[in-house]
């Protein structure tokens, strides 16, 4: 028998399995996106798939800080909650 792998959500601390987060990536060419295989090559973030958890890292700003990106395009927030919503 296999052991799940475990991640942490940036914004409520909790450890959940992989597959019940959402993985946000910083490649090195500096593109920050949603990988939904939870496979690609650079920096990796992860949230729970809750809107209100979406709002909260806007709100604080989370994945600004986690990629050391205070540039970061706002609409990434946006891309993640409409993952969300036709992920249901």
């Amino acid at each position: 028998m296999r052991k799940t792998p475990l991640r942490k959500c940036i914004i409520t601390q909790e450890r959940h399995p992989k597959q019940s987060l959402i993985r946000v990536v910083k490649n090195q060419a500096g593109d920050i996106f949603i990988d939904p295989t939870g496979k690609a090559n650079g920096r990796g973030a992860y949230l729970k798939k809750d809107i209100t958890v979406i709002r909260m890292a806007q709100k604080k700003k989370s994945l600004e800080h986690v990629f050391s990106d205070p540039e970061l395009d706002a609409s990434i927030y946006e891309q993640l909650i409409t993952w969300i919503k036709d992920h249901e």
